[in-house]
Formats: structure tokens, C-alpha cells, sequence
């Protein structure tokens, strides 16, 4: 690895651009993948500029695809760039990109959703939780295929402190759907609130930082695309397990044109829903007829605090699944329904 005096001053040598890095490796984006190319380096080098200062810093990208956000973080004077990529397709460019920057970029040929990138980086940068961010960051163009996937992986590695967050408040960088942009960072009331607003919220402070065209992209994709800064909170907002506040909240929003009780009646069995529903609301101080994007981060954590002391009371409340019942009651009425007609 190149002395840290010399970091600073990296700039690549002259490359093909990245079209003719397109056509030299026959690269072609494939629409079941949800793959958009970005070719403009005036908007990538935007892109790892909203990431802040790079400087001596370890990053983590994910698809690179054909290295256009990979040169921008390159050219900003990175200690280490390691890229995660899937498609082969795109390794032999990387790795031109790579024999130009020797002992700066690591390729990794695999798949973000399982990559293990806890011992990818020296142990020196990990810091406490409470401590200021690790000179560690994540960026990405993110295929729309598993951004949202990807986004609640890494939003519950966050509530662990493990994954990408074993070496402290990692900040994140990434390319979404204008659409999942705007969900989450969406304000309490937003037409556009949802469960990944709640999610993402709870446990970071979440800045939509650009907007970039559709047609900025090769194939154009028909929106425009957000790029969104994830910094973790040091303390998150709602002291809960993760997995009980994903619950929580997507029962609220399965059902978001309703009031809010009526999605917060699904998490109790059916011969105690309205009971159970009126006392969780009561005692979270929630009003029933409010509607899910009217809840904001406070009133689910007063709901899941509450929601948790239930559970706490009767151990078989969490495990239950409305649906499951749904589907037991739909067996039993077929099996009813079955023997009447034999008596027939």
C-alpha cells in the first residue's frame, strides 16, 4: 500500500473512458438485473463527494460494475477501495482499473447480500459506538432489483453493531428509486411515509443529498434516482429489538390507507385482537383513527415499548402470525365445508 503522504495526491493515469471500456469488454446491461450505468464522471465524482472527505479513508463499494463511481472514490484519495462485485463480466475492467492504482483497489468477485466485510479492513480503524464515525464508508449505485433488501440487511447489521458496523458508526452512500429515495427520508405525514422511512429513521440520520436524471444512465431507467447519506445514530430512537420493530411497523403499514388500529390489530390472535389492540394503543398513547403516515418515530417507539411488556407477559405473543391463523381458519372452514357435502 502507498505511504500515507502520498495518498492525498493519487489522481489515475489516463484510462479508456468508461463507454469504451463498455465496448472494448462487450458490456451489456441486463434489465432482469435492473442494471443502469452511469458514464458521466462529473456525476460520479458528485456522488463520492457527498460522501464526504475521503482522505486516507477505507471504502467499501458495491456494484461497480463498469468502475465509473470506482474511479471517482479512487481519484479522491482513498487509503483502500475494496469493490464487491457479482457479474463477471465486469471483473476484467475492474481489473484494469486495479493493475492502474497497484495496492489501492481490492476486487472481490461475489454478492453484497452475503459478503462477510467485518475482517475486510484493518482492526485499527474500529472505533466506539459513541466516538465520531470510522474513516470507513460504503458507496454504491445500487442495482433497484436489491437495493431495498440490501438497505433492511444493513439497517439491522446497524441495530447489531455488527457487519459493515463492527467498526463503529460506518456511514453509507447510495444510489436508490427516486421513489425509495423519498420513502426514506419521507417526514411524518409525507404521502410517501412507509415502513422504510420508520426503519431507516430509528436508526440513522437520513439526508437525500442528489437527485440524478434518468437519462443520465445508460439503459435510461424510466425515474430519476436519489442518492441518500445514511450516518448511524449514536443512540437509536427506539431501544428495541430490530426484529420487533420491523414487526411493529409492517403491520401499521400493510394496511396505510386505514387507521392505524386496524394494522396493529393483526400482531394479537384473533379471540383477543380487539382487547390486546385497545390496551397497546391506550397505553402508548396512540389515537386509533390516526393514519400510518401520521405516526412518527416517537409514537412507534411508545408502541413498541408497550408491544415489548405484552410480549414479556404472554411469551407466545411475538412468535404469533395473523396470517398463519388466517390460513388454519381457512383449512378448518374448507374441512367443514368438505364433510357437510359428504353428508349430503
Amino acid at each position: 500500500m502507498a505511504a500515507s503522504g502520498t495518498l492525498t495526491s493519487f489522481r489515475l493515469p489516463p484510462l479508456p473512458t468508461i463507454r469504451e471500456i463498455i465496448k472494448l469488454f462487450r458490456l451489456q446491461a441486463v434489465k432482469q438485473l435492473s442494471q443502469n450505468f452511469l458514464l458521466d464522471l462529473r456525476l460520479t465524482d458528485k456522488i463520492v463527494r457527498k460522501a464526504g472527505n475521503l482522505t486516507n479513508a477505507y471504502v467499501y463499494e458495491v456494484g461497480p460494475g463498469p468502475g465509473g463511481i470506482t474511479r471517482s472514490i479512487l481519484n479522491a484519495g482513498v487509503a483502500e477501495l475494496l469493490v464487491v462485485e457479482k457479474d463477471s463480466r465486469f471483473i476484467p475492467g475492474l481489473q484494469m482499473l486495479s493493475d492502474a492504482a497497484p495496492g489501492k483497489l481490492r476486487i472481490v468477485h461475489g454478492d453484497v447480500l452475503t459478503f462477510k466485510i467485518e475482517k475486510a479492513f484493518p482492526e485499527s480503524l474500529k472505533r466506539q459506538w459513541e466516538d465520531d464515525p470510522p474513516n470507513v464508508h460504503i458507496i454504491g449505485n445500487l442495482p433497484f432489483s436489491v437495493s431495498t433488501p440490501l438497505i433492511i440487511k444493513w439497517l439491522e447489521n446497524m441495530s447489531h453493531r455488527d457487519g459493515p458496523f463492527a467498526y463503529g458508526r460506518t456511514q453509507m452512500t447510495l444510489t436508490f428509486q427516486k421513489e425509495v429515495a423519498e420513502r426514506l427520508t419521507a417526514s411524518t405525514g409525507s404521502k410517501q411515509r412507509s415502513r422504510l422511512s420508520i426503519m431507516a429513521q430509528y436508526l440513522c440520520s437520513v439526508q437525500q443529498v442528489l437527485t440524478i436524471p434518468g437519462r443520465a444512465f445508460v439503459p435510461k431507467p424510466e425515474v430519476d434516482v436519489g442518492v441518500v447519506h445514511f450516518t448511524p445514530l449514536t443512540q437509536p430512537r427506539i431501544a428495541q429489538p430490530f426484529k420487533l420493530v420491523e414487526k411493529v411497523v409492517q403491520n401499521v403499514f400493510q394496511f396505510r390507507r386505514k387507521f392505524c388500529h386496524r394494522g396493529l390489530g393483526m400482531l394479537f390472535p384473533e379471540a383477543q385482537r380487539l382487547e390486546s389492540t385497545g390496551k397497546l394503543l391506550e397505553l402508548a398513547d396512540v389515537d386509533p383513527t390516526l393514519r400510518p403516515r401520521q405516526l412518527s418515530v416517537s409514537h412507534f417507539k411508545n408502541l413498541c415499548d408497550v408491544y415489548r411488556k405484552m410480549c414479556d407477559e404472554d411469551p407466545h405473543l411475538f412468535a404469533y402470525n395473523f396470517r398463519e391463523e388466517l390460513k388454519k381458519n381457512k383449512s378448518k372452514f374448507q374441512e367443514k365445508d368438505d364433510t357437510e357435502r359428504y353428508r349430503l
